[in-house]
This record gives C-alpha cells, sequence and structure tokens, in this order.
C-alpha cells in the first residue's frame, strides 16, 4: 500500500486534539465515529500517542488503534532539528521500502513546508513494548536487533543512488567542522547538567573526544550506506518472546560508514560488563548477517568498525541532552547518564582514536 501522503483535508498539526474523527476520517478515507488518544513513549525530540477508533464500518479493514507521532517542543528550538522531522517523513514516504529492516506500516503522513510539524500514522505494534535503555537488552535481543541493524546497511552498502536522496548528504569538511564545534561546545553544559553521575575518567574522555570529533566524522567516508543513527533499546519495539524487533524514530537517518550503529548499539545499548564478554559474538552476528546481503567485508574489518563506531554514543548523547525539545525529568536524566557512562567506557575500551 504506498502512503497518501499530504492531503489538504487532514494537514499537518502540534495538537493532539486536531487529529479528531474528521481528520482522521479524511486521512484514513473511511468514517470514524469516535477516537480516543493516550500519550506514550518518552521521546526528547517529538511526541507519540495511541489511537484507540471506532470505525462506522468496522469491516473496513483498517485497523483499530494506530500510533500517532508529531513533533513536540516549542517551535522555535524545532527550527534546529526539523532536517530530522524530514528525514523521519522521507524515511516513512519513500527511503524505508528499499532497505530489509522491519518498521511499522506507515497508513499516512503529512509536513508542513518547512519542517517544523509533521504527523505520522503508524502501525500499533502491541503487544511489543520499546526496550528500556537503564537496563539496556539482553544478549539474545542483542543478536535479533543486530540481524535488523544489518538489514539497513546491507542492502544500498556503497550505492551511488544513496546520493541522490533528498536532505541526505555524505559527511564533509564543512559539516564535519560544523558539527565537532557545537559538540564541544555543547560538553561542558552537557557535564555541568550530568556531571555527578559521571566519573572523572567519563569527564576526562569526554573531553579528550572533544579535540578529535572532527577528525572522527570525517573517517571511513568509503563504502557509505543508510544509518539509523539513535539506533538503542528505546527505539526499538521488541516482541514479547525477544523476537520480530521492530526499528522506531528515524530523526537521525543519514549517510555514513555502518559502524556509527554498531558502535552506538553495543557501546551503549548493553550494560557495560555484557558488553565486554560478548562483543565479539555479537559483532560476528551482524557480519554474518551483512554477508547474507552480499557485503564484502571480513569479521576483523566489522570489528575495526564497531570500535570506530564508538563515538556516536557520545556525539548523540550529548547533543540530544543539550538541545532536547522535552523537559528534563528524572526518567530522562538517568536515560542520559546510562547512554554517556556506558558509551565512554566503551572508547575507553576500545580505543578507536588509533583507528583514525
Amino acid at each position: 500500500m504506498s502512503v497518501p501522503t499530504n492531503l489538504p483535508a487532514s494537514p499537518p498539526t502540534d495538537e493532539i486534539s486536531d487529529i479528531d474523527g474528521a481528520w482522521l476520517s479524511a486521512a484514513l478515507g473511511s468514517e470514524v465515529t469516535n477516537v480516543t488518544a493516550l500519550r506514550v513513549g518518552t521521546g526528547q525530540m517529538g511526541q507519540s500517542w495511541r489511537l484507540t477508533i471506532e470505525w462506522a464500518d468496522p469491516a473496513n479493514g483498517l485497523p483499530k488503534s494506530f500510533v500517532a507521532k508529531m513533533a513536540g517542543g516549542d517551535p522555535e528550538t524545532r527550527t534546529l532539528i526539523a532536517d530530522g522531522y524530514r528525514g523521519e517523513y522521507l524515511w516513512y514516504t519513500s527511503i524505508g521500502s528499499t532497505v530489509d529492516i522491519r518498521i511499522p506500516k506507515c497508513w499516512y503522513a503529512t509536513i508542513t513546508d518547512d519542517s517544523v510539524s509533521f504527523v505520522l500514522l503508524l502501525d500499533d505494534l502491541a503487544p511489543a513494548e520499546p526496550g528500556a535503555q537503564i537496563p539496556g537488552v539482553t544478549v539474545p535481543e542483542a543478536h535479533v536487533a543486530l540481524r535488523e541493524m544489518a538489514g539497513l546497511h546491507g542492502p544500498r552498502w556503497g550505492h551511488a543512488s544513496l546520493l541522490e536522496i533528498p536532505a541526505l548528504r555524505p559527511p564533509s569538511e564543512d559539516g564535519a567542522g560544523f558539527h565537532a564545534q557545537i559538540f564541544a561546545g555543547a560538553v561542558p553544559q552537557f557535564v555541568a547538567q550530568f556531571g555527578e553521575w559521571m566519573s572523572s575518567d567519563d569527564i576526562e574522555t569526554l573531553n579528550d573526544l572533544s579535540t578529535w570529533m572532527g577528525d572522527w566524522l570525517l573517517s571511513r567516508l568509503t563504502n557509505l550506506t543508510l544509518i539509523h543513527g539513535d539506533f538503542r533499546p528505546d527505539n526499538l519495539m521488541i516482541s514479547p518472546n525477544g523476537s520480530p524487533i521492530t526499528t522506531l524514530d528515524w530523526q537521525t537517518i543519514g549517510l555514513g560508514f555502518a559502524g556509527r550503529d554498531l558502535g552506538y548499539f553495543l557501546g551503549l545499548g548493553l550494560d557495560t560488563e555484557l558488553r565486554r564478554a560478548n562483543e565479539r559474538e555479537l559483532v560476528a552476528t551482524y557480519h554474518d548477517a551483512i554477508t547474507k546481503h552480499g557485503v564484502d567485508i571480513t569479521l576483523e574489518q566489522c570489528f575495526d568498525d564497531y570500535r570506530l563506531g564508538t563515538p556516536q554514543g557520545p556525539l548523540v548523547t550529548v547533543l540530544g541532552a543539550v538541545y532536547a525539545t522535552a523537559t528534563p525529568s528524572d526518567a530522562s536524566n538517568a536515560m542520559f547518564s546510562s547512554m554517556i557512562t556506558r558509551s565512554c567506557a566503551a572508547i575507553r575500551d576500545l580505543d578507536p582514536r588509533s583507528l583514525l
């Protein structure tokens, strides 16, 4: 089914109250007699709602519940992350169907011209539940997730057609310099907010990383592929028995070397001791899956990519915490603290700088 987009009867909105029976009837092409909305998730860059729907025609073949994903936070802040909103809109309307990773079906998508407001109507994946950052995923869940990750990276690995995707550009010297400068400027603010939960080693690791972030962002510019950018437990919907796993939250979709997702997920998605004890076997699972997509890469090359990818953890964590549109809470503080301590430990363990 193609995704209906930007129908004038159902424009983008920032208010869940606007997504009423009339809005949904126009968007989905069948009369809605009643809708109730319940907030779900703890998104830092947007808001998600579970919509329970009563149809005038219960036999219309449409689901009785959806998840509506929308922009969140004040409009001024949202202008800073509008590219992320546009990237996710493009993912569900054109990019996601070109790879082999499990994602929720998108039934409707709409976005403003300036990309600061959007609405996606997605499959409700219950009884699957999102993973949780604090405990992290289990080792069996990590093996399943890595096979999914390979389905994102493998099908378009190194394809020239990636350079034709609107809004997705490979890393550039100017871009790397800009993001390195933003990261270095955000580190003191992050430490001021989260330093009480960080060890002195973590703070030292973070400050050191800010001196070579620009070089890292320009590393491995061959064999670019689609990367999720924020592949962690909270963005995975895990079935009750641990499989299948469905990947959400595509606002950070981009072009890069695959190790950025691999180092990020293993570096902060598992308890540190679990990661240390199982990383070789986990990377081997990813390697086996990626080669089945026709990618010619050795296991040791995969492991080096994993090592080199670990700075993605502090990059996303620091910028995500400092520029989040959501109000800080005990839950978000605990999440970001877990992410930074685990990813800094992974950098010290795996020494990505030596691979630059």
